[in-house]
This record gives structure tokens, C-alpha cells and sequence, in this order.
């Protein structure tokens, strides 16, 4: 062996200046926490800095104190929230990777929706289907993930992290932790008075840090649908029985509800809107509420909410989610419930009873790119009407006007409102365009809903029958920079809250339960909402329960004495 091979073979290979090491970067944990903190500070936050010094004159001093010390709270939050994950140092990258990724993914539909990663949008996101999903796939998050994740990808696969003997690590991660926490902790004793008035007054804020949002979101849904799965539902109504009119009842009785999909009421044609986007409904003898507001302003929030006894005048998500539904204290008084879906599912309420989805019936020509027109919710339903026994509920919960994908709403034969955003990617298109493919949409609810009820009609001589529409909340269409939904409830305007309710009746099914429809038309011109729905379904099909709430039931003042109240 010659001198300079045995030279060569005394050396470490990790000293060897090999052309693969090239390009690494050695760093410690501690150093590559503080980076990602860092760059997350800078590049993932520009919506919370922007909330933050609303109404700041950045003229002054003290908004650029307020500034540094904000940006020192996010880097030392973040630095800590990694320091504490980062249980070992292998684990780094690949966690690393995933948070780059996700936050990359976060930012953009924050900045390009001005949506907030609350629990409930969180869990909205987590309960969303693969064709929905594909629709919010656009060049424009293409490039967003390039700068914001496949670069700091790139970047941190040349990174080569520091070994250290197991005690010295496990000190230097403590003293760094305990660095972190207390320079968080100083950051916030510097501008304490200004910031907590902030947080205090604007608390849904706080869901703008990112990535800090999304994690603490994801831990909060984890956690509290674990636990909700540990248990089973509480039954509620126990009491549930037919109420008189069922005595006397000679035939079929049958009350359609129709759960609709981000419909708003600004552009509600029935509703006063500059636009008819409902002229098949002003046609037929329907009653409209003027004034409707959601529950929630995401479907995972309001169709719990709106089956529940105790709606938002007394939001209590847990008790909500923990417990039977409307549908199942119907059911237990003898009303055949069934439910029939177009989208994502009934969010638990349907659970344990009759339900079917329009997927896995395959309407011929209906069905493309794994959704379904809203009209393969009337297939079969001629049939269901010729057997119909008994007092039933049918439940059918539409794909409506839901976003950015209007297009993709209603066929061809519904393009009346030209030019229509034909892009999934509501950003390649104006904001008349986008308004135009949305009240297509709602043009298409329109001929669904008047379908329904010529479908309804023609089965009068022997089923009495009435239909009530209802959308689960709204959609922004670009007002203030926002779009689609799901914004934090206390701050979400209300084009995200307030929403359309039409009523249909057959004069047979009214003269069965007492009900007198020109009363309830005057009723309809007053404020209503989601709560109302529980108790007003219980009047409608005349089920008896201590659950009802005769004050909260549309149709209390307007049924003949006798019948439930």
C-alpha cells in the first residue's frame, strides 16, 4: 500500500471532501428550528401582521415596536412548538417536511379564500371528498407550493444534522426550549396592554398564525373526535309519540326536507335580488322567508347544528356532536326517515338510520368527475311515492352552488348568465364572472326545487305531501376580498350567514295538521333561523316531545287548536 493510501485511510470518511458532501449543510437542531421558525414568520404571516396593524400608522415609532416584537412572539412560538415535537433528532426532516408542506398548502387558501384554520374549518377540510378536493387544485397553488414548499424542500435535503452525545443534546434542547419560552414570554410582556386588547376584541385572530393555526386545530379536532367516538350518542326524545292528527290520518303523509348547499340570499331571486334566479319557484304557491340566518357558515357546523334542539342561541359544539339528532327523535315516534345525499354525507345525523347517496345509484348522464347533478335526488322518487305508508321524512341534502367550481353546478342548458367563470380557479376570472357561473347554480336549485314539487303535485290524489328548502349557510363571492365560506362565525358577514327557506305545501297535507298557510306567509315576512327547524319539523309532522319548544316552531301560531303546539 502506498504512503497516501494509508494516509488516506486514517481519515473519517465523514471528513472526506467526497463531491455528494459537497453541498450539505451541517446545522444543529436547534439551528434548523430557529430557521423554519424564521422563515414561517416571514413568508406565512402576512395575513396576521396585516389584521394586526389595521387602523396602525406605521408613520409612528411605536407600530414598528409593535411590529418587532410581534414577529419575536411568532418566532419564539414556533421555535418552541418544534423544540417540544422534535423528540428525536432523526425525526427532524421528516417532520419538517410534513409541516413545510401543510403550511405551504395553508397559506394559500388563507390568502387566496381569507379563510381562518379554525377547528371547524379544519375539520370541514378533513371531511372533504376527493372530488371536491381535485376542484381546488389550480396552477396558482402549483406555483405557491414551488416557492413555499419544494424550495425549503430542496434546501433542507442538503442539510446535515449535527450529531451530539445523547446528554449534552438532551441539555442543549432544554436550555434552547426555555430560551424560546422566555423570549416569547418577553415579547409579550413588552406590548402586553395593546395585544391583549387585540386578542381580546379579535379573537379569531389568533387563527391566523401560522403554522401554529392548523396544528393547534388539527391536535383540537383530534382530540375531540377521539373522545366522541369513545362514546355513543345521547339519546334524546325519549318521549317522542305521534300527535293527534295521526289518529285520524288517511293517507300517506309525506314531508320532504331539502338541506341545500351554500346558497346565499343576497342572490336569492325570491328575495328581492336585481336577478331571477328563481322564476320556475315564483310560479308555484310557495311561501319564502325574507329573513333566514344559519347556524354555522360550513356544512361540518351547520347541518349539526341545524338538527339539534339547541341550535346557535346556544351553540354547545360538544353537546351538539354527542348527541342524537332530530331525525332519530322522529324516527322513535314512528316517522319513517330516510336519507338521501349528494354530497359529502349528513355529518352524523343521519347516523343508524335509512340513507342512500346518489353515487351509488348511477343515474345515466347525472354524474361526472365524482359528483352528481342535484336533480339524481329525485330518481326513484315517483316510486317512493306510489308505495308511501304511514308519516314519513325524506331528507335530501344537495351539492347546490358549492365552490369555486360553479360551473360544474348545472348542465349546459343552465348557462343563461354569460360570461360564467369556467375555471376552477375562481383568480383566472373577473368578478362578474364569477357572480354570473353562481347564479347559474342557483338557477339550476331553482328547477330542482320546482321539480320536486310538479313531482309532488301529481302524486296529490293519494300522498299529502309539502316540501321545505333550507341552505345549511352562504357563500362570499368576492366582497371584501373574500370567497367561498366557512369564515369564523362572530366575524363572517353575512353573505356567509344569511340564507334562503321556501316553503311548499299541498292544501291536503296543510287541512291535516291544521295548518293555515296565509298565517304562516305573514310569519315568513319575520326573522328566522337554523333553530327554528327542529321545532318546526316537530310541528309540521305533528310529533309530540318535551323537546319542543312551541316559541321556536314557525307553525305554533298558525295550526288549528288541537294539533301539536
Amino acid at each position: 500500500m502506498s504512503p497516501l493510501s494509508i494516509e488516506t485511510a486514517t481519515v473519517p470518511p465523514s471528513r472526506l471532501p467526497l463531491p455528494e458532501r459537497r453541498f450539505e449543510i451541517p446545522a444543529t437542531v436547534e439551528q434548523v428550528a430557529l430557521v423554519a421558525s424564521l422563515f414561517w414568520t416571514l413568508a406565512a404571516n402576512r395575513l396576521f401582521f396585516a389584521a394586526a396593524l389595521h387602523g396602525r400608522s406605521l408613520a409612528e415609532p411605536a407600530t414598528w415596536g409593535f411590529v418587532l416584537a410581534l414577529g419575536v412572539m411568532l418566532l419564539a412560538l414556533h421555535a418552541a412548538l418544534l423544540l417540544t415535537l422534535l423528540v428525536h433528532r432523526r425525526l427532524l426532516k421528516p417532520l419538517l417536511a410534513v409541516l413545510i408542506v401543510a403550511t405551504a398548502f395553508a397559506t394559500h387558501f388563507m390568502e387566496r379564500f381569507g379563510v381562518y384554520l379554525d377547528p371547524s374549518m379544519l375539520r370541514n377540510v378533513l371531511r372533504t371528498d376527493v372530488a371536491e378536493a381535485r376542484e381546488l387544485l389550480s396552477w396558482t397553488l402549483a406555483l405557491h407550493l414551488l416557492l413555499y414548499a419544494a424550495l425549503p424542500l430542496a434546501l433542507l435535503s442538503r442539510v446535515r444534522i449535527v450529531r451530539r452525545p445523547p446528554l449534552r443534546a438532551l441539555l442543549v434542547r432544554g436550555l434552547a426550549l426555555a430560551g424560546a419560552v422566555t423570549l416569547l414570554v418577553g415579547a409579550l410582556l413588552s406590548v402586553f396592554q395593546p395585544f391583549s386588547s387585540l386578542m381580546r376584541n379579535h379573537k379569531e385572530m389568533r387563527y391566523l398564525i401560522t403554522p401554529a393555526n392548523w396544528m393547534w386545530s388539527l391536535a383540537s379536532v383530534s382530540v375531540h373526535d377521539a373522545r366522541g367516538a369513545a362514546q355513543p350518542r345521547q339519546a334524546i326524545g325519549l318521549d317522542a309519540a305521534p300527535g293527534l292528527s295521526w289518529a285520524a290520518q288517511a293517507r300517506p303523509r309525506l314531508l320532504v326536507l331539502v338541506v341545500g348547499e351554500t346558497a346565499r340570499r343576497a342572490n336569492w331571486g325570491l328575495g328581492g335580488y336585481a336577478r331571477q334566479t328563481t322564476p320556475q319557484l315564483a310560479q308555484l304557491p310557495v311561501i319564502n322567508f325574507a329573513d333566514v340566518t344559519a347556524c354555522g357558515t360550513n356544512t361540518e357546523v351547520s347541518v349539526p347544528c341545524m338538527f339539534a334542539p339547541v341550535g346557535r342561541r346556544d351553540y354547545d359544539e360538544q353537546r351538539i356532536r354527542g348527541s342524537e339528532s332530530l331525525l332519530h327523535v322522529l324516527a322513535r315516534a314512528g316517522v319513517a326517515v330516510h336519507w338521501r345525499d349528494n354530497q359529502s354525507g349528513c355529518k352524523g345525523v343521519c347516523d343508524h338510520l335509512s340513507a342512500d347517496d346518489t353515487a351509488s345509484m348511477k343515474p345515466s348522464g347525472l354524474c361526472d368527475k365524482g359528483h352528481c347533478l342535484d336533480e339524481a335526488l329525485l330518481r326513484g322518487l315517483d316510486q317512493r311515492l306510489e308505495d308511501a305508508r304511514g308519516t314519513q321524512l325524506l331528507v335530501l341534502h344537495m351539492l347546490g352552488s358549492h365552490g369555486p367550481a360553479y360551473h360544474r353546478r348545472y348542465p349546459p342548458t343552465f348557462k343563461r348568465f354569460k360570461p360564467a367563470c369556467e375555471s376552477d380557479d375562481l383568480q383566472q376570472c373577473s368578478a362578474a364572472e364569477i357572480v354570473n357561473a353562481y347564479d347559474n347554480a342557483l338557477l339550476y336549485t331553482d328547477h330542482v326545487l320546482a321539480s320536486l314539487i310538479r313531482l309532488l303535485q301529481a302524486h296529490a290524489g293519494r300522498v299529502d305531501a309539502a316540501m321545505l328548502y333550507v341552505s345549511d349557510h352562504g357563500e362570499s363571492l368576492g366582497e371584501r376580498g373574500l370567497f367561498l365560506h366557512g369564515m369564523p362565525y362572530p366575524v363572517a358577514p353575512a353573505e356567509q350567514k344569511q340564507v334562503p327557506m321556501v316553503m311548499w305545501s299541498s292544501p291536503d297535507f296543510a287541512r291535516a295538521i291544521g295548518l293555515d298557510t296565509a298565517c304562516l306567509q305573514r310569519r315568513a315576512m319575520e326573522p328566522v333561523s337554523h333553530d327554528h327547524l327542529f321545532h318546526s319539523l316537530l310541528g309540521l309532522l305533528d310529533v309530540r316531545t318535551s323537546l319542543h319548544e312551541p316559541a321556536w316552531d314557525l307553525s305554533a301560531g298558525c295550526r288549528t287548536s288541537g294539533y301539536a303546539k
